[in-house]
């Protein structure tokens, strides 16, 4: 067995693993679950082939590991598909976070509105009076 090209093969797919990683951390949350689909893909077809593999082998150490590569994509889609629902339910808390602190800064923009319009009568009426009382003044001189 060649153990050395086994190690090569492993650090190659280490590199691809690490270079997906750092690319995914400037990446959209949709280009990342089309990373996290084509990898899982990659591993269901290594699991299909695994189990051909074993099959036309016939070796209960191939079929051994084939299970247990079957087993491991199977779990790994079952914890997918938790990651996925726990990522819809972290994202349902934050979009409901983020409407709540929407619908405070609406009502606090509407309750500002509302104080410059209640200023803007207080300031208009003061204007109209003001002037009423300068022309009251200027008509008591003029008499």
């Amino acid at each position: 067995m060649d153990f050395s090209k086994q190690v090569d093969e492993l650090q190659v797919h280490v590199a691809e693993m690490q270079a997906a990683v750092k690319a995914a951390a400037t990446e959209t949350h949709a280009q990342i679950q089309e990373r996290i689909d084509e990898a899982q893909g990659k591993m269901d077809k290594a699991a299909k082939t695994a189990k051909a593999d074993a099959a036309k082998a016939g070796d209960d150490a191939s079929a051994g590991w084939a299970k247990i590569k079957a087993d491991t994509a199977a779990r790994v889609a079952a914890t997918k598909r938790t990651i996925d629902r726990r990522g819809d339910e972290f994202d349902a808390r934050v979009a409901d976070d983020d409407a709540t602190l929407a619908e405070s800064d609406a009502a606090s923009a509407i309750d500002f509105a509302e104080w410059a319009v209640d200023n803007a009568r207080v300031a208009t009426l003061d204007a109209i009076d003001a002037r009423i009382y300068a022309s009251q003044k200027q008509a008591a001189i003029r008499v």
